[in-house]
C-alpha cells in the first residue's frame, strides 16, 4: 500500500512539476515535419553540428586512451536530451556511440525514427524515446558516460530541475556537454531580432530571450549541483555563409562542458588542472573540420 501511495505522489508530482513547458512543446509541433530539410527553419543547427561534433568528439578522446580507429566513440553511451529529429544523435552514432535520443514530442521522434530507419548502422546504434528527462530518471540511473544537451536549456522550464536530473542518469565522471543562448542585449538584437524577425533563419517565436541563460547562471547550477565547468567557448553564426564558428566572446552563443564529480564526491583525474589545458586547443581546433 505504500509503495502505491508513492507511486501515486510520484505521478502527481511529476504531472504537475516537469522541466517540459507546454507552449515551447505547441511551438515545435508546427515544425516537426521540417527536420532533415538543410534549407529550412533547421538550416542553422544542420550547420552547427560543424563545430559541436568535432567539440564534442575531441574532448571525450581527450579525456579517454581508447582510441578506436573509424569508430572514436566506440563503447560510449550518449543521451542526446531534446534530440528533435535526431541532427546530432546520427552523427554521434556515425562515430561509433550508442546514442539514447529523448524528446517530450511524439512527432519529433517519429521524424527521427524514421530518418535513422534508412541508415542500418544508425538503427542499430541510436534508440529514440518519446520522454521528458525526469520521465527516464529512475530507469536510467548513473547510465549514461555523456549527455548533450544542445539548444534544449533555453527552451525548459525549471532548469535546475534539469539539471539536477542530468546528474542522476549521468555516471560519476560523465560529461554533460551544453550549447545554448546568453542573455545580453546582443543576443536579443542578434537571436531575435535579426535571426527570426529580419531573415528569417530561425523560426519566428522561437526563442524568448527571458529564458536565455547567461553562462555564468549555468555555471553557477552545475557547480552547485555536483559538476566542475571545464570548458565554455564562445560560438558565432555566420547567416552569410551559413556557418558557425568559435570565438573568445560568450556574448552570444556559446558551448559548455562539464564533468560530474566521481564517486563520494571525491575530485576525479580530470579534475588536474592540466585537463583545462589540453582540451581547449582541441575543441578550438573543430572549427578546421
Amino acid at each position: 500500500q505504500l509503495s502505491l501511495f508513492r507511486l501515486t505522489m510520484k505521478r502527481l508530482f511529476s504531472a504537475s512539476h516537469s522541466s517540459v513547458d507546454s507552449k515551447e512543446m505547441k511551438k515545435f509541433q508546427l515544425l516537426a515535419q521540417k527536420w532533415w530539410d538543410e534549407e529550412g527553419e533547421y538550416s542553422a543547427l544542420h550547420s552547427m553540428n560543424d563545430i559541436r561534433v568535432p567539440f564534442i568528439r575531441d574532448t571525450l578522446l581527450n579525456m579517454s586512451s581508447n582510441y578506436h580507429l573509424g569508430n572514436p566513440l566506440s563503447g560510449v553511451k550518449i543521451l542526446d536530451v531534446g534530440c528533435g529529429g535526431g541532427l546530432l544523435s546520427e552523427p554521434l552514432g556515425r562515430l561509433g556511440a550508442s546514442v539514447t535520443g529523448i524528446d517530450p514530442l511524439e512527432d519529433n521522434i517519429r521524424t527521427a525514427d524514421q530518418h535513422k530507419s534508412f541508415d542500418p548502422v544508425l538503427a542499430k546504434r541510436i534508440q529514440y524515446k518519446s520522454s521528458s528527462l525526469e520521465e527516464i530518471v529512475e530507469e536510467c540511473m548513473e547510465t549514461f558516460d555523456v549527455i548533450v544537451a544542445s539548444e534544449v536549456v533555453e527552451h525548459v522550464a525549471d532548469l535546475e530541475m534539469f539539471i539536477k536530473c542530468c546528474s542522476q542518469v549521468l555516471k560519476p565522471e560523465g560529461s554533460l556537454f551544453i550549447t545554448t543562448i546568453n542573455k545580453t542585449q546582443l543576443s536579443y538584437v542578434l537571436g531575435i531580432v535579426v535571426a527570426e524577425k529580419i531573415i528569417g533563419v530561425v523560426p519566428e517565436g522561437t526563442h524568448e530571450w527571458e529564458k536565455f541563460v547567461p553562462p555564468e547562471e549555468l555555471e553557477r547550477l552545475l557547480e552547485s549541483n555536483g559538476f566542475s565547468v571545464k570548458t565554455v567557448n564562445g560560438m558565432l553564426y555566420n547567416p552569410l555563409l551559413g556557418s558557425w564558428s568559435w570565438m573568445e566572446s560568450t556574448s552570444i552563443n556559446y558551448a559548455m562542458h562539464a564533468v560530474k564529480s566521481g564517486a563520494q564526491g571525491q575530485s576525479s583525474p580530470a579534475d588536474a588542472p592540466s585537463e583545462l589545458g589540453n582540451e581547449q586547443p582541441l575543441a578550438t581546433a573543430g572549427t578546421t573540420m
